[in-house]
């Protein structure tokens, strides 16, 4: 099975959140896991908003997620057209991008978000 990491995952792995439990961050650390260019935008925009502790920036955010041989999933013109088919359960515009590209990729995402479960699209964590 092959993953694609929520933004909350991969804040949480590389802050060692305990919010992130010790099962999903052994499974990171094992299976094929992807990240989006879209949560390291999100995060930018969080950390410029002040809701989130820029204690890293998007830099060594992405350079975090490489090290920890996290693979960046890049963003297609089908995945920005997809979302235009998903329903409006959750009106994030970055998870949106995540869904789309999950279903497009067929993989699963790690997320504590229980909104994206609404969707068809497999996720690990939030529905456990």
């Amino acid at each position: 099975m092959q993953f694609l990491l929520d933004t909350c995952a991969i804040l949480w792995y590389a802050q060692g959140s305990s919010e992130l439990p010790r099962s999903i961050k052994d499974l990171m650390e094992r299976e094929l896991c992807f990240y989006s260019i879209a949560s390291l935008w999100e995060i930018a925009i969080k950390q410029k908003l002040g809701k989130i502790d820029p204690g890293f920036s998007v830099v060594e955010e992405a350079k975090l997620c490489a090290d920890a041989g996290f693979v960046q999933l890049r963003m297609t013109p089908e995945h920005i057209e997809h979302t235009k088919s998903l329903e409006l359960i959750h009106r994030d515009p970055f998870d949106r991008l995540i869904i789309s590209q999950a279903q497009t990729e067929n993989l699963t995402i790690i997320t504590s978000d229980k909104t994206i479960s609404g969707y068809p699209v497999k996720t690990m964590w939030s529905n456990n």
